[in-house]
């Protein structure tokens, strides 16, 4: 059985690196203010709550079963407060604080009416530090975080997220607010 729980672990793991990567780049696109071909904004938010509802329950999926994998030594600590594992403590650390982080989000994310949106967003700030930390972690810890096929995989993810931001920052896609101008008489 343990064998079979490795294996989900492993897969999720890299399954959640795949659609952490997918929200960031859509949260990106959404808050550039421009809909996607064929996508109203809405739309954009919807997929991006959605897949980013996916990747958390891949991310817990991929704790638990490690969590209840024999073999890979995880304590329910080790889950909760980085770096006091004993195995790879950095590299497992930082998959931690990623879950830490991302925890923080969808808790920020389920309460955005009650603590408003300057709140909301400045929290979810915290996606910018998430994802390179959880990127980390798998490339530091993962078992196939080395291997060619992943390090391709985890390159075009990151070029991917470089190229949004990119994206985002030029001047045609920010938003820029202004005051009102005055009209002179």
């Amino acid at each position: 059985m343990d064998t079979a729980l490795w294996v989900i672990g492993r897969g999720t793991g890299v399954a959640a690196v795949l659609l952490l990567t997918t929200t960031v780049l859509l949260g990106i696109v959404t808050r550039g203010g421009r809909p996607l071909p064929g996508l109203p904004r809405f739309a954009v938010q919807l997929v991006h709550r959605d897949v980013a509802l996916a990747s958390t329950v891949l991310v817990a999926v991929h704790v638990l079963t490690l969590l209840s994998d024999t073999e890979s030594g995880l304590r329910l600590v080790d889950t909760v407060v980085p770096f006091v594992g004993s195995y790879r403590w950095f590299w497992l650390g930082l998959g931690t604080l990623a879950v830490d982080l991302l925890v923080v989000l969808v808790v920020t994310a389920l309460l955005r009416r009650v603590i408003g949106p300057r709140a909301f967003r400045a929290v979810h700030w915290a996606a910018y530090a998430m994802w390179p930390v959880a990127m980390a972690h798998a490339i530091g810890t993962g078992t196939d975080g080395t291997a060619p096929w992943f390090l391709v995989i985890a390159g075009v993810c990151a070029a991917a997220v470089v190229g949004a931001v990119v994206w985002r920052c030029t001047a045609r896609v920010t938003e820029f607010r202004t005051a009102p101008l005055e009209v002179v008489r």
